[in-house]
């Protein structure tokens, strides 16, 4: 089982393509030097049907299912992109599908697919008209708020608290390493509202601007320069209840149901950056020479290269095959895990071969390939780090 490449989705990487080349490229390098992409780049994507994609139309989506929203990923960064672009301009795929998902949508695990309720069930939720359909119409940007100072990985420790005040949640502490929190118009916040620590956790949507919310500094970071990363605060802030998302207490469970799409999504990330690297370390070894020879004329770095592209692809394959299976439908919580880990060693492996291979001017950040390996780090740290995946994997061989 694997991905199947039909005609719309060959559509669909020549519409990514395209994209990046007009939109992204020209622009890519000043956008890293200020931190952050411009709004405008979420509406243009949205008229060409980008941002939707994995979302169903009843919803203001552009219809497709995690295994599309995959081809867009890979394309974005073969095509010339970075991982913090797709982290920057995707962010909604993290902050919204809980939306999605508690209003009808089919979530198990995955972006949501087609309505597995009445039309109507999704079109009358308050939290779709207010949130998602902006938001997939480039006019709102979202964020999802989970790790705080003390825990990371460790969700269920979520210490962020909310108590129910008549028709409002009180909601006080911090978030830290939020993605598009610079930016974000709203942010789907992890709040416990049992004892704090205890895993009884609820997801309430919360407003940029609402009194007590503070969007601290922006966090200075080794890779991903494009994104934005921002410190939250919550003092006595006071959300609606109707900005719940499913019922109380709901919340771990409905972030667990997501974590198969975000890691996956990472472990794309991590092989087509491995990917990219090869393109971008074989073009350089077939034009540089030394002692008047093309590097790529010598055994040695053939072999390199071959091993390059070796693990980018094998990655590659295996990625797509588990994808595939997410998509059907499958509990694949371990192979997930496996995937993750197995791209982003790849990918730790390949960007380093390929910087070393470009020798002083991969040194450079004039260098495409020097942007690829500071954006590679965060994927193990990022949905979960190598290590907690090593842990789900034990968990899944019975260890």
């Amino acid at each position: 089982m694997t991905i199947v490449d039909t005609p719309e989705r060959r559509q669909l990487r020549e519409l990514t393509r395209a994209f990046v080349t007009r939109e992204v490229l020209p622009h890519l390098a000043d956008w890293e030097r200020v931190g952050e992409i411009p709004r405008e780049l979420h509406a243009t994507a949205a008229r060409i049907g980008l941002l939707g994609i994995g979302f169903p139309e009843v919803v203001g989506g552009s219809g497709g299912d995690l295994l599309d929203s995959i081809i867009v990923t890979e394309e974005i960064i073969r095509s010339g992109g970075s991982s913090g672009l797709v982290a920057a301009l995707f962010t909604h795929g993290i902050a919204l599908p809980h939306m999605v998902a508690a209003a009808g949508a089919r979530g198990g695990g995955r972006l949501p697919g087609p309505a597995a309720e009445p039309v109507e069930a999704i079109r009358d939720h308050d939290l779709i008209d207010r949130y998602v359909r902006p938001t997939l119409a480039g006019s709102m940007i979202g964020a999802l708020a989970i790790t705080e100072p003390d825990t990371g990985s460790d969700v269920a420790g979520i210490r962020t608290h909310a108590r129910l005040d008549g028709d409002h949640y009180v909601v006080n502490g911090a978030k830290t390493y939020i993605t598009s929190g610079v930016r974000a118009d709203f942010v789907t916040t992890a709040v416990c509202t049992g004892v704090p620590g205890s895993g009884a956790l609820t997801l309430l949507v919360i407003d940029r601007g609402t009194p007590g919310f503070t969007v601290g500094r922006r966090l200075e970071k080794l890779g991903w320069h494009c994104s934005d990363t921002a410190e939250l605060s919550f003092v006595d802030v006071r959300v609606p209840v109707r900005n719940r998302i499913g019922e109380e207490e709901t919340g771990f469970l409905a972030i667990m149901q997501q974590f198969a799409a975000e890691r996956l999504s990472l472990a794309t990330q991590a092989y087509a950056i491995a990917q990219r690297c090869v393109e971008l370390a074989t073009a350089w070894c077939r034009d540089r020479s030394t002692f008047g020879r093309p590097l790529a004329s010598r055994q040695l770095v053939r072999h390199r290269l071959a091993e390059m592209h070796t693990r980018a692809e094998a990655a590659r394959a295996y990625v797509h095959q588990v994808a595939a299976r997410v998509a059907a439908g499958e509990p694949v919580v371990t192979e997930v895990a496996m995937a993750k880990n197995v791209a982003v060693s790849a990918a730790d492996w390949v960007v380093d071969q390929a910087l070393q291979l470009h020798g002083g001017f991969g040194y450079l950040r004039d260098a495409e390939v020097e942007r690829h390996y500071r954006d590679a780090r965060i994927l193990g740290i990022g949905g979960g780090t190598t290590e907690i995946m090593n842990e789900i994997v034990a968990k899944g061989m019975g260890l």
